[in-house]
């Protein structure tokens, strides 16, 4: 039997992230074969990750990947805001990006080793969540915004639009990761949607005493400010292209817009 010395323990420790006794153990299980002992930790580890799954994972990071034609966003959940803002988490969230830039969404199933290392080393429940990818058609414009808090990504954007430029398109991006739009245009908004909205306003607008002569205009108004209506963290609401921008509320997006056109949009928020 192979001699376990207390380097080789610390060796394995320090490469695995495990305790003391489970290196200890591992190299003893693998007659102190290291690489072998980090594949029966791994094992080990995959089968501990298992038990953590139904644990809720709400926290993580958002990282963006941005190119001339293609741009990405990806969430990597973590359990706690302490993972997610540790250097390897947050080094695999942009590592996941990158990929899914450079090679489609698929590309995520590459990271899995990493990602089954991550849950051992880290000890949560960790997967990964939303993945977004845009490919810009000809003559159209990406861009993209992510807002970093306590060292991580917790907000990203990805817009495309047509007949304008990155400077305009950044602009947008940063509108929508502040307003949290739940659809770009009206047309979008579900037709049950907006008959809840309006039977709601009706029952209001009676409940008020106008008259009846004035009813329509009146449901018509507050519809027009439902549409209007700035999201919060984890509840978006309103239409991207009614709501004002940000940086001049006298203004709706689609008058910031000018010319131009957006012709879509992804938003990506830890916790919501």
């Amino acid at each position: 039997m192979a001699t376990i010395t207390a380097k080789d323990v610390k060796q394995l420790r320090d490469a695995t992230g495990v305790g003391m006794m489970d290196a200890k153990n591992a190299l003893v299980a693998t007659e102190g074969d290291f690489d072998a002992a980090g594949k029966w930790l791994l094992e080990r580890g995959l089968a501990k990750s298992a038990e953590r799954a139904d644990r809720e994972n709400s926290q993580g990071c958002v990282a963006v990947a941005t190119g001339e034609v293609v741009a990405t966003l990806v969430q990597l959940r973590s359990e706690t805001d302490f993972v997610a803002k540790s250097p390897d988490f947050t080094a695999l969230a942009q590592a996941l990006a990158d990929a899914v830039a450079a090679r489609g969404e698929g590309a995520v199933a590459e990271l899995a080793e990493r990602l089954d290392e991550l849950k051992i080393t880290l000890k949560e429940n960790i997967d990964v969540g939303t993945v977004v990818r845009f490919e810009a058609a000809p003559g159209n414009v990406l861009d993209t915004y992510l807002h970093v808090q306590a060292e991580r990504g917790v907000n990203g954007v990805i817009v495309e639009i047509a007949g304008g430029d990155a400077e305009l398109a950044h602009e947008v991006a940063v509108s929508i990761a502040f307003n949290r739009p739940a659809f770009l245009t009206r047309e979008e908004v579900p037709a049950e949607v907006v008959a809840e909205q309006r039977a709601v306003f009706e029952t209001q607008t009676r409940n008020e005493g106008k008259p009846e002569a004035a009813m329509e205009k009146i449901v018509t108004g507050k519809l027009t400010g439902f549409f209007k209506e700035v999201g919060k963290p984890g509840s978006p609401k309103g239409v991207l292209v009614d709501q004002a921008y940000p940086k001049d509320d006298k203004q709706s997006i689609q008058q910031f817009l000018g010319g131009a056109t957006i012709v879509r949009f992804a938003q990506v928020e830890i916790g919501a």
